[in-house]
């Protein structure tokens, strides 16, 4: 036994010796590409007037400077129902923003970006949505009968098609956590969400928003859902999604990001004892 573990260790020496060599990796860069962030949210009880849309260029994986923001590009929303234009004005940061906004749900929208001598654009629907019927925490509803959960209650309309995204986002937490979600089984009926985690703690205070989207937009937000988590050992490569940004001057450029309208409801629980 002590001839075997004098030679292991004589083995693990020289692997610790020998391996020295640092190998440099040429890594391929991509052009930098547009990104638009163009989410226009409508909360339930507002007005909706004040609106932001962000833009920014791609950078490559390693850069440390993950922040390249657009100032030069002109963006406007046009209501395609009324032909009301919102131009949003440039905040020279990367934020274009309107104060002047008016959301209609059902009515169709288009936007229009100019960067670089190149326009894109981008047409959505700015869809409804219910209220939230109950928000409440518990402990046996999930899969761990020991961790906090918030459980979250809404009433589907019958007889229409339905999409939701969910975003649970405890305060001070970096990263959200979202539910993409279809009343193809369960139209017409009080659909019940619960988002649970053992890291939760008595005090924690979790934000939680449930927004009305498109048929388009749930199945782009879905299958970015399904490349974020973590998919096992037999999940499919990531692969580039395509947003609905289109650049209509060179059609081989199109830009990273989605337009979104929708309305939102908002609701926050603190757990308690």
């Amino acid at each position: 036994m002590n001839t075997f573990i004098k030679l292991g260790l004589l083995f693990v020496g020289i692997l610790l010796t020998s391996c020295t060599d640092v190998i440099e990796v040429e890594v391929p860069e991509a052009a930098p590409k547009l990104v638009i962030e163009a989410s226009i949210d409508w909360e339930k009880g507002t007005t909706g007037s004040v609106q932001t849309i962000n833009l920014s260029l791609s950078t490559p994986y390693f850069d440390e400077d993950q922040l390249n923001p657009v100032t030069n590009a002109t963006v406007k929303v046009t209501n395609n129902a009324t032909g009301a234009v919102f131009n949003f004005t440039n905040q020279n940061n990367g934020s274009y923003r309107t104060y002047n906004f008016k959301p209609v749900v059902n009515n169709e929208y288009d936007l229009e970006v100019v960067y670089n001598n190149e326009t894109y654009t981008a047409t959505e629907t700015l869809m409804p949505v219910v209220a939230i019927d109950e928000v409440y925490q518990s402990i046996d509803e999930g899969f761990d009968k020991d961790a906090l959960e918030v459980n979250v209650l809404f009433t589907d309309p019958a007889g229409i098609e339905n999409f939701y995204l969910m975003k649970f986002q405890r305060k001070g937490g970096y990263l959200a956590e979202l539910f993409d979600i279809s009343d193809e089984f369960t139209d017409g009926n009080q659909m019940s969400i619960f988002y649970e985690d053992e890291e939760f703690v008595v005090g924690d205070m979790i934000d939680i928003q449930l927004f009305g989207i498109s048929k388009q937009y749930y199945n782009y937000i879905r299958l970015l859902i399904e490349q974020a988590s973590d998919g096992g050992p037999f999940a499919t490569i990531p692969a580039q999604l395509k947003g609905n940004c289109i650049n209509t001057s060179n059609p081989e450029n199109n830009a990273y990001g989605y337009f979104r309208l929708t309305q939102v409801a908002k609701e926050s629980i603190t757990f308690i004892e």
